[in-house]
């Protein structure tokens, strides 16, 4: 009887090992799911940042053509379109559906964004203002996506992750943020035409009432000097010789003569007279009354040689400015072999 007993006392033992042993075994694997996923999503969030990195910073680069850049977004939207179907395929805990779903959410609005700001681009570049105004006022739309996919993501991915990983008492981990939107200005058209370099519209202005409105007082810039280099440019008809490069860029000085800080002020240069003409644009954030400023104009290409051309360097006038004939020169040049 007693052997009896010691032996039913062995096997519950045993069995009482086993379940607590299979229990901690299946902690452990569910542990370890939650810990990967929050990797894996870790991964796509991280390359979708650095997509919407690369799509902001091209669309500011300048020195290409409506074409060329439209291929470069489509680009950036199929690798958008890849990380949407990477996501698709993570092995989902089922607490973290929920959470899935929400960044299902987030990629998506992205990658149709890209898709969408693409398909604008020719409008907003073209020459006619009227239809490049429509396109970058669609464009300046498309980019809440990328504001809203932040919203999404932290507030229910990454929050709902975090909550499961509390709950299940699993320490250590670090969830990634997202950074879709780059800056809130690309929320505005005018801002948006400031940094594509479209013909829609002014420049920033200096602050005022809701939609760009101007501030009361002077408004405008003055177009101060342009150099290449150790070059100082004149205008008149005398070529200014320059050495060509792929690296070329012009340094423009302005002044500000306006009574109002100024802000997104486009700085266009242009290059024709041989070939298809070269427009490339950069912005200034902000200039104030009476100071000087000073940006570099990449060229973003090698300039035709050996022919002669016509630069032309603009201040882009901003909301409420009047007086616009000195924001222009015209420079005649040639560029040659350095």
């Amino acid at each position: 009887m007693a052997r009896r007993a010691v032996a039913a006392g062995v096997t519950l033992l045993f069995v009482i090992l086993l379940v607590v042993g299979v229990r901690g075994c299946l902690d452990s694997r569910q542990e370890q799911a939650l810990k990967d996923y929050n990797r894996d999503v870790s991964g796509v969030v991280q390359k979708a940042n650095e997509n919407a990195a690369a799509f902001f910073e091209g669309l500011t680069a300048g020195g290409a053509s409506s074409t060329d850049l439209q291929t470069q977004v489509n680009q950036l939207r199929v690798r958008a379109e890849g990380q949407t179907r990477q996501a698709r395929d993570f092995d989902v805990p089922g607490e973290m559906e929920e959470a899935h779903d929400n960044l299902l959410l987030a990629l998506t609005l992205v990658e149709g964004a890209i898709g969408e700001v693409a398909e604008r681009l020719p409008g907003a570049l073209a020459s006619d203002a009227n239809a490049a105004e429509e396109a970058v006022t669609q464009i300046a739309g498309q980019m809440q996506a990328f504001t809203a996919a932040d919203v999404v993501y932290s507030q229910r991915t990454a929050a709902l992750i975090q909550q499961v990983l509390d709950e299940k008492e699993i320490g250590g981990q670090t969830i990634q943020a997202s950074t879709f939107q780059q800056n809130l200005g690309w929320l505005e058209p005018d801002t948006v035409a400031g940094r594509i370099g479209s013909e829609s519209g002014g420049g920033g202005g200096g602050g005022g009432g809701a939609r760009g409105e101007p501030a009361p007082g002077l408004h405008g810039h003055g177009l101060v000097s342009v150099a290449v280099g150790e070059t100082s440019l004149q205008p008149g008809g005398a070529a200014n010789r320059i050495g060509a490069s792929s690296s070329l860029a012009f340094e423009v000085a302005l002044i500000n003569q306006g009574e109002n800080e100024e802000t997104d002020v486009r700085v266009r240069v242009r290059v024709s007279g041989a070939g298809e003409p070269i427009t490339v644009q950069r912005t200034v954030d902000q200039t104030a009354p009476g100071a000087d400023a000073t940006v570099s104009v990449p060229l973003g290409q090698a300039p035709p040689i050996g022919t002669p051309v016509t630069i032309t360097v603009q201040v882009r006038p901003v909301p409420g400015e009047k007086k616009t004939d000195n924001n222009t020169q015209e420079y005649t040049a040639l560029f040659t072999r350095g």
